[in-house]
């Protein structure tokens, strides 16, 4: 799977969960800056990112460094490989 292809169903599912537009969501998005996120709107996100990509359980030591889009996007991308 592409990044670019990553990057698309994370916009979709960011989009679904912050009730924003998913045109708007970018690599730079920051999760708590641009989207308000808190830590449980983190975990819902990270939930469904897991059961997306079908990638395990994301460890703790990893959820503390996705604090953007492209963070995330990256992380999932080296899951997939």
């Amino acid at each position: 799977m592409s990044t670019q292809e990553i990057l698309a169903k994370m916009q979709e599912l960011i989009a679904e969960q912050f009730a924003v537009d998913a045109d708007e969501i970018t690599m730079e998005t920051s999760f708590e800056d641009d989207l308000g996120a808190d830590s449980v709107d983190l975990v819902e996100l990270i939930m469904a990112m897991e059961e997306e990509f079908d990638v395990g359980e994301v460890a703790e030591d990893d959820l503390a460094e996705l604090k953007t889009v492209g963070d995330c996007v990256n992380y999932l991308a080296g899951k997939l490989k």
